[in-house]
């Protein structure tokens, strides 16, 4: 099905779109554009969907919003947000009654006209995301890039060629249920997360197969050999299966061996040459290397590797002042993400964790931040959670760290910066989602960043 014929078979649809957040505004104005029946069902007030709402508003969309925007679903086709699954009650009923679920991400993946490398993991995938479409531009080739990245796509479909490439980030929420057949998919790696919204951790480890469950051997599924899901999933696929492996040495895949990076057999550059710091990054090129193998020759793998900077929110040197590193690792939302971002710097620093509370255990946590943190100050709803995880490990001595909680993450920043000494690092890495205090990761790492420039 082509894009037009989507939208013509929508034109005599009852369309609702769930959530009116930054990936489904474009939708909206397209449908409404496209003169379809929008309702928009949304928590917020009317007052909150600010300008996009008066946009919509005026291009004839309805609006059921409050509270109750999820009890009365009677549309013959519903766009979902990614945080509201399809699993909740009101969903599933809609469904029993004839609804179609779908959601912006999922027309996208069905209606693309090119080539989809597609990427979803607990860690990491953001970072990879933007690696391979770093890897597929050196190249030449032209890429659009978005997903859980934050760029939506769906309204971008007549201008993609054939020719192009889509890269796309999925999160759990988006792949839930989700039919798609991306032409490479990768799994960065698999741990607990999202546990507020799964039903349980299987529920999140079958949500991310959906990224391959339509393979077949003419498509290709990217795995990390040593990762702990990775014979589920190698059970369940039909596709051509290749590695990644920072212990082994591999033929049919890339690895890391003694520091030394290895493509499908080829010798290909020293870890030390990557200018992204931290093995997790080593192994964000090992998937990236992989998913592009017999798309982007060697030679430009090693260029992207030594020259690209890295993501905003992600280890990202906010400033240098008086001596003291400030470090925003926002994007830092869960424990083994802010375990790989300790292990990445050289010199213990002084942390600032704490935020919104995804059910998932901080017992690890508690001891990497024993063993590789000066301080720590913690703040929102998970600060006492994280607390007692510090206090429980095995590897914790009075004061050291030394722990405080301060609720105000303003009056937390400005605490930790004032603790440190020439020499320090002040990393923000929350080890939590942000919805405790923020709209998201990145409007967190950007107050982080505008506290800190105002320093003086």
């Amino acid at each position: 099905m082509t894009f037009s014929d989507y939208i013509d078979y929508l034109r005599d649809k009852r369309i609702g779109v769930i959530g009116f957040g930054v990936s489904n505004q474009p939708l909206v104005r397209v449908l409404l554009r496209s003169g379809c029946d929008v309702t928009v069902c949304d928590r917020r007030e009317r007052a909150q969907l600010s300008t996009a709402g008066d946009e919509a508003a005026a291009q004839g969309a309805k609006f059921v919003l409050g509270a109750d925007y999820l009890e009365h679903l009677d549309f013959d086709v519903i766009f979902r947000t990614p945080g509201v699954l399809p699993i909740v009650p009101q969903l599933r009923k809609a469904a029993q009654n004839g609804a179609i679920l779908t959601s912006e991400m999922e027309a996208f993946c069905n209606l693309c006209p090119c080539r989809i490398l597609a990427i979803t993991g607990s860690d990491g995938k953001t970072t990879t995301s933007t690696i391979t479409a770093e890897l597929l531009r050196a190249q030449g080739h032209t890429v659009h890039l978005g997903g859980n990245i934050g760029t939506p796509l769906f309204d971008r479909i007549p201008d993609i060629r054939p020719e192009d490439f889509a890269v796309l980030e999925l999160s759990s929420f988006q792949l839930h249920s989700m039919s798609c057949r991306p032409d490479i998919a990768v799994i960065t790696n698999v741990s607990p997360n999202h546990l507020d919204k799964h039903k349980d951790y299987q529920d999140y480890i079958d949500a991310k197969s959906a990224i391959f469950a339509a393979h077949d051997s003419g498509n290709k599924l990217v795995l990390k050999l040593e990762d702990a899901q990775t014979p589920y999933y190698a059970s369940l696929a039909r596709s051509d299966i290749q590695y990644f492996s920072d212990e082994k040495m591999l033929q049919n895949g890339s690895c890391c061996v003694g520091g030394e990076i290895y493509r499908f057999g080829r010798h290909l550059m020293h870890e030390d040459e990557i200018k992204l710091p931290g093995k997790h990054n080593v192994q964000n090129y090992l998937a990236a290397f992989t998913a592009v193998e017999g798309l982007v020759s060697d030679e430009n793998c090693r260029r992207v590797a030594m020259s690209f900077g890295g993501v905003e929110h992600r280890l990202e040197l906010v400033r240098e002042l008086r001596g003291v590193k400030y470090i925003n690792d926002s994007i830092g939302t869960s424990p083994t993400r802010t375990a790989a971002g300790l292990h990445a710097l050289k010199t213990k620093p002084i942390v600032i964790a704490g935020g919104y509370d995804k059910h998932i255990p901080f017992d690890g946590l508690g001891d990497e931040l024993c063993l590789h943190a000066k301080r720590v100050y913690l703040t929102g709803d998970t600060a006492e959670k994280i607390r007692d995880a510090v206090f429980a490990s095995k590897f914790y001595k009075p004061d050291a760290p030394d722990v405080q909680l301060i609720d105000d993450f303003t009056e937390a920043v400005l605490t930790a910066a004032s603790s440190a000494e020439a020499g320090d690092i002040v990393l923000l890495s929350p080890a939590c989602a942000s919805f405790d205090r923020f709209k998201n990761f990145a409007q967190r790492g950007e107050y982080f960043k505008k506290l800190i420039m105002e320093l003086e």
